[in-house]
């Protein structure tokens, strides 16, 4: 059987008008023109074509028809001046980390892989930022930037790459601390359908000049441009750095106990929920031992007295939420083996559930209301009976739910689209979002309907302006009204 999608509007996008008006050889070989030649690096084979048809998510993988790896900027705008030209639909590919499928081609075409555009092309300290193509990943900036004792700190988790980091407004773990990733970026370059180049931006560390299209580029999904180069704030890397893992005999007095940290003003870099199910996950695919019960995982980072001061502070609160066990790490190694071991809970679910596929949604809330939006997921999960769990990064109000299931099960799958409808509108009942990080994608068009009926109409104009032709990305964020699930 056929795996669902949950979104059967998909199908109308499939067979809607905007298909390839060239016979698939001639894309091809028009392609191969595009990058100089290479026919290397157009691939129209079964392995890329499935590579290049899914994201980490169970929606229905759709194949691309042809799949291109770019090296270069003006190879990128060859490819969108053929396919603007031609109406076939552009989908940008980075690591395939996306959880709301982004990257999947629903309407078929061209799969642009930017991973070969992995150049870091200059590091200033001075200026506390770097330069590099879209394909480089964060790890390896880190890499580049640690030589100069600097740091780029947006970490979602996988080695993504920058460029599908900026496009998607990544976040992640650091974020209560440093902000999101369109707090990171300086500048960019992005190519427009047609092949238009445009750079935003510049390197000052600010700049009041025009409409901020750095910021509507960032975050748009690759529904307006393909996003090529960025310009990137650096950070220093703090000179003392702790993390504590605390465990608490509830889920409820775990997230009392961090929204109190954020109410005082504890000056963490991170604080992380993790409930019981994802405990013991964790355990059984990383190899570790730590108590099977709810946790906050809290890192602090700055000077020692300073590190040690937030430390005390949020150590009081959990003792007086009743915490049950307490550990520090303090070596690099050690703090390292934590935050991987948070980072492959995702993963670690094929442990419990061999064969079934992980699934999760993120809300975010004003961390006033977290406790009764967690407690509410809780209720849910259990009154559909759903084998989920949940964590989030608590610190900034934002929390993800994950169930793992059968993608075949119809009414399994339909249960798990009844808890995310639950999710959303409970989130904005308190004054939150239908999503803090993994954005809107394909998953989550008919959410970002409820959430901003008003807006919609802004959208497709923006859209319209930028992608008259609508190549870009179809189906995500915000389909034409034919294809709006929230229209019909």
């Amino acid at each position: 059987m056929a795996r669902r999608i949950g979104h059967p509007w998909v199908a109308r996008i499939r067979q809607s008008a905007l298909v390839s008006a060239l016979p698939s050889a001639d894309l091809v070989d028009g392609l191969v023109a595009a990058l100089g030649g290479d026919a290397s690096r157009v691939s129209a084979g079964d392995s890329d074509r499935d590579l290049h048809s899914e994201d980490m998510t169970f929606h229905h993988p759709v194949r691309p028809d042809v799949v291109v790896y770019p090296t270069a900027t003006h190879e990128v705008s060859a490819v969108l001046a053929l396919a603007d030209r031609h109406r076939v639909p552009v989908t940008p590919f980075g690591a395939g980390s996306s959880l709301e499928g982004h990257v999947i081609p629903v309407a078929g075409g061209i799969s642009i892989d930017l991973t070969r555009m992995d150049r870091i092309v200059a590091v200033e300290p001075e200026n506390l930022l770097a330069v590099v193509q879209a394909g480089v990943t964060r790890n390896a900036l880190n890499r580049a930037a640690g030589e100069h004792g600097l740091q780029f700190p947006v970490d979602p988790g996988a080695d993504a790459t920058l460029g599908g980091m900026a496009a998607t407004n990544a976040s992640g773990t650091t974020t209560v601390r440093y902000g999101k990733m369109r707090a990171q970026v300086l500048a960019l370059e992005a190519v427009l359908p047609g092949g238009r180049v445009i750079r935003t931006g510049s390197h000052a560390p600010k700049t009041s000049a025009g409409y901020d299209l750095t910021s509507l580029l960032v975050g748009s999904e690759g529904t307006l441009a393909v996003i090529t180069a960025l310009t990137l704030r650096l950070h220093g890397i703090p000179e003392h750095v702790v993390a504590a893992r605390i465990s608490f005999p509830t889920l409820d007095a775990a997230v009392r106990c961090a929204v109190a940290a954020v109410s005082v003003g504890a000056g963490v870099t991170r604080i992380e929920l993790v409930d019981t199910l994802n405990m013991t996950a964790i355990n059984l695919y990383s190899g570790t031992s730590y108590p099977e019960v709810p946790c906050l995982l809290v890192e602090a980072a700055g000077t020692r007295a300073s590190v040690d001061g937030d430390l005390e502070l949020v150590l009081a609160l959990a003792e007086a939420e009743g915490a049950v066990d307490v550990a520090h790490e303090r070596a690099a190694e050690a703090r390292s083996r934590l935050w991987s071991a948070r980072h492959d809970a995702a993963y670690s679910w094929s442990q419990l559930w061999p064969g079934m596929r992980h699934c999760s949604t993120d809300t975010c809330v004003p961390v006033s209301q977290l406790a009764g939006a967690v407690a509410l997921a809780q209720a849910e999960l259990e009154r559909l009976g759903l084998r989920g769990g949940i964590l989030g990064h608590v610190g900034d109000g934002n929390f993800h739910v994950g169930v793992t299931l059968d993608p075949d099960d119809a009414e399994e799958v339909s249960r798990w689209h009844q808890l995310s409808d639950a999710l959303v509108r409970d989130a904005l009942a308190r004054g939150g979002t239908c999503t803090g990080e993994h954005g809107i994608g394909l998953g989550k068009v008919g959410a970002l309907a409820l959430e901003h009926p008003d807006l919609l109409p802004l959208y497709r104009g923006v859209k319209g302006v930028f992608d008259p032709h609508g190549i870009m990305n179809p189906g995500k964020v915000v389909p034409g009204d034919a294809d709006n699930p929230a229209s019909g």
